[in-house]
């Protein structure tokens, strides 16, 4: 919000306040006042005495109100005086402030427009013109970088991780929900994946040193060619970490690109996967595959469907694992070193995987 706009207010409020009244910004700075004189003061002492609390605040004859309920509020009322009607004055001061201010962040607030595009907020046709109006660049590469925090945790990462990207003309972090954090990245030209994967990497690491967070993830949405695209690239970045907790349980950092076949999966009714599951297996023959048998079909995919390296990282003799690999293909009618059927057993588990996360309808 501008001092100007503030100084507007003040200037109509004074006739009726017959009280020297103003308004003193994050640095403990007269921004506005009834005696314009006084406008460039500092009582950074009052920042201090308010950092602690959302209440009001009585200092040499003053009273002083945070605007908002939070005690690190942007901006600070002052009324004179520090009886009763002085406490009022300040309190409806703060108010009319505050609902003010969050009418002028929200019409030309770079970061509240952003919040509007990936919450689908605002119309297509709207997008365009409201990016003139506030000088928003629409043609760079962006991309949405989503981060989950599954347990209760207080406001300081939004601080850290504004901290780390503090060009506010380029990066926005904007928070939209009580456990998410969007950090919608601008990339510079020639970007890769991999940028985004290493900036991903760096939150991760920062919040779960500085605060020993559990149960933090974070989702990697497509790069973002235009303004529009935005909405889509938050919405892979929640696709990526609601895929990679059924596929990917050991990752905690999800590219949206990286999903692979498990994005394809996730959106197939459950209906079609458990016919799927019937006509590729006989009744009950994936069911009866044990836990030795399921880590070789594993180690068999991860080693590319290769004998002598599977056999070799499993620690057994070679004609062992073409006997569990004929005992499979007994068991299922596949056989995993035919690449189809390898590929139809890879979908079918993961298939299998994907209803076993869905919750049961009773």
């Amino acid at each position: 919000m501008s001092n100007r706009l503030i100084q507007g207010v003040i200037h109509q409020m004074k006739d009726v306040v017959n009280r020297v009244i103003g308004v003193i910004d994050e640095n403990g700075v007269i921004v506005s006042c009834s005696e314009l004189v006084k406008i460039g003061e500092t009582r950074q002492g009052i920042r201090d005495e308010l950092a602690y609390t959302t209440d009001a605040v009585y200092s040499k004859g003053y009273t002083y109100r945070p605007i908002g309920n939070s005690a690190k509020s942007e901006y600070v009322v002052f009324v004179e005086g520090e009886d009763e009607l002085a406490d009022k004055i300040s309190a409806v001061l703060a108010i009319s402030l505050s609902n003010i201010k969050n009418f002028y962040d929200e019409k030309y607030d770079k970061a509240s427009f952003i919040k509007n595009i990936i919450l689908d907020n605002i119309l297509p046709s709207d997008i365009f013109i409201k990016s003139k109006e506030l000088h928003f660049s629409t043609d760079v590469t962006r991309v949405v970088i989503l981060v989950k925090f599954n347990g209760h945790t207080a406001g300081v990462p939004f601080d850290m991780i504004s901290s780390m990207f503090p060009d506010k003309n380029k990066d926005y972090v904007i928070s939209v929900g009580e456990q998410d954090i969007v950090l919608v990245k601008e990339m510079k030209t020639g970007y890769e994946s991999t940028d985004a994967l290493k900036i991903a990497q760096t939150i991760y690491d920062t919040i779960s040193s500085e605060f020993l967070v559990k149960g933090l993830s974070v989702g990697i949405g497509s790069a973002a060619e235009n303004v529009k695209d935005l909405a889509r690239s938050f919405k892979e970045a929640q696709v990526a970490l609601e895929v990679g907790k059924v596929f990917d349980t050991e990752k905690d950092i999800i590219a949206y690109e990286n999903l692979g076949i498990g994005r394809l999966i996730y959106q197939l009714p459950t209906t079609l996967c458990e016919m799927f599951l019937q006509e590729v297996f006989k009744k009950g023959s994936l069911e009866s595959l044990d836990r030795e048998t399921l880590m070789t079909i594993q180690a068999f995919f991860e080693n590319n469907l290769n004998v002598s390296e599977t056999s070799r990282k499993l620690f057994v003799h070679r004609n062992t694992l073409v006997y569990r690999l004929d005992k499979i293909k007994k068991m299922t009618g596949l056989d995993l070193r035919e690449f189809e059927h390898a590929i139809t057993f890879k979908v079918a588990l993961m298939v299998k995987k994907y209803l076993t996360s869905k919750p049961a309808k009773f």
